[in-house]
């Protein structure tokens, strides 16, 4: 995949996946933070999953024993099952990113509802369970993407914390964002794929044990009324 010519805002306890007992409502905006009572964080990963820097993240999420959310993209996986599937082995949560990662405020419903659903029939067949988190690239929301998502079952994950790492800002940068966003329930927002995510590869090696000595805990989101 080529990296993104843009990154918009977002317009406005861990356990594995299950089908929704009944229809999503339809949201007017992405989650951006979750609901903590204590230091607890969410860390992201999007675009992937990728040969060559996916493997070093998972390592570093394993070396500490942390479970994080990984937004894949249907063409990416397409590719690359064994690390999908590796994903999972771990215990992260597989979200679903769309077939190609477009801008899907642009696009009609239907060409809106095919990335979708291809990218939630990959990964299910792939790992064995459907997605239930979704986030529309580019940050880019409207009434249909929620509404198709709500359809399929997913629930809308934005970011509270932009690491802006797609820019590739250096690895200093990306540990400052982190380090100045750090606060209960905050959802960071990192790539894995979309370009060279070396620098994002790096700071991971540095602010993750940072966050975890300072007392915070890694998780992956609840749903909420789920």
């Amino acid at each position: 995949m080529r990296p993104s010519t843009c990154r918009l805002q977002p317009l406005a306890g861990y356990g594995p996946p299950q089908a929704a007992s009944t229809r999503l409502p339809v949201r007017h905006e992405p989650i951006l933070r979750m609901d903590a009572h204590d230091k607890s964080m969410v860390l992201t990963f999007d675009d992937g999953p990728d040969p060559l820097y996916t493997p070093h993240i998972l390592q570093t999420l394993r070396d500490h024993d942390v479970r994080a959310v990984f937004f894949v993209c249907g063409e990416q996986v397409e590719w690359n099952k064994d690390l999908l599937r590796e994903m999972a082995d771990d215990g992260h949560i597989v979200g679903n990113h769309t077939w190609t990662h477009p801008l899907l405020t642009s696009m009609s419903r239907s060409a809106v509802r095919s990335e979708i659903d291809r990218t939630c029939e990959i990964i299910d067949d792939t790992i064995g369970e459907p997605p239930v988190w979704f986030r529309a690239p580019h940050g880019a929301w409207n009434r249909n993407v929620f509404r198709i998502g709500a359809e399929l079952g997913m629930d809308p994950l934005a970011w509270t914390v932009d690491t802006d790492d797609w820019t590739e800002p250096g690895t200093r940068s990306i540990v400052r964002a982190v380090r100045s966003g750090a606060a209960p329930g905050v959802v960071v927002l990192s790539h894995d794929a979309g370009g060279n995510r070396s620098q994002s590869v790096a700071a991971l090696r540095t602010y993750l044990p940072e966050l975890l000595d300072s007392g915070y805990r890694i998780t992956v989101p609840r749903r909420r009324g789920v």
